[in-house]
């Protein structure tokens, strides 16, 4: 249609209308300015006022709807950091690594409800003498950065393969994970923090990475000064 609008008549309206029935869905907000009679008589007749209030009911459910969603995900969020500080606790009370290992290996995965958590390190200095932990992965040399890729401080996969050598015993188990680099110390050498689930939905790059890196923040420290530490001399 094209002229001023004081040319077109009803009928050119109506016709343009018919020739267009997708109009007002492609623009609905115009229902929104019509003024709809109070009755209407006939079968044939569409009554716009049942339309409008389709529409407004439908914009209504549909801001309902997101706004469910994002209390749901607000509390599966402040769930996820709740689990994630309580973790950070029980990993900085250690008091000795064999209690460290035993946290991450034992203690996290409930916390954290997962299924599997482990440290695995690359080839360096190994743990005190004696020390034996199915909670520790023994990774190739540059076998962070082969997992991480270089820069990246975290990852989730949920396409984990694992053959042991990350989450040992566990790996089987393993569908998806999150892994977080651990930077090397002065005789600690580089390593990962592990999470593995049986769930593939569990872990997926969707998701944000920052509180596993977080948690890894709070592992290097206590991994550090626990396996760098030097062991007590007997008889004192």
């Amino acid at each position: 249609m094209s002229g001023k609008p004081e040319d077109f008549t009803e009928e050119d309206v109506a016709g343009y209308l018919r020739r267009n029935p997708g109009f007002f869905v492609k623009y609905p907000e115009f229902l929104e300015e019509l003024t709809p009679p109070v009755r209407w008589d006939g079968d044939a007749v569409v009554d716009l006022n049942q339309v409008i209030v389709k529409h407004l009911r439908g914009e209504i459910d549909s801001l309902r709807n997101t706004a469910l969603d994002l209390i749901e995900i607000s509390r599966a969020n402040m769930s996820s950091q709740t689990r994630t500080l309580a973790a950070a606790l029980a990993l900085l009370r250690a008091g000795d690594i064999e209690e460290l290992l035993r946290v991450i290996g034992e203690e996290m995965p409930l916390i954290l409800d997962v299924d599997v958590a482990t440290v695995a390190f690359e080839p360096g200095q190994p743990p005190p003498a004696g020390l034996t932990s199915p909670h520790i992965g023994r990774l190739p040399g540059n076998g962070v950065n082969s997992f991480l890729g270089a820069g990246r401080n975290a990852v989730l996969m949920d396409d984990m393969l694992d053959d042991g050598t990350v989450f040992g015993a566990g790996a089987g188990l393993v569908r998806s994970a999150a892994l977080a680099r651990l930077q090397p110390g002065e005789t600690t050498p580089p390593g990962l923090l592990a999470l593995g689930s049986r769930e593939a939905t569990a872990f997926h790059p969707g998701l944000g990475s920052d509180l596993v890196a977080f948690l890894a923040s709070v592992l290097e420290p206590c991994l550090h000064k626990l396996l760098e530490e030097p062991a007590p001399e007997s008889g004192r």
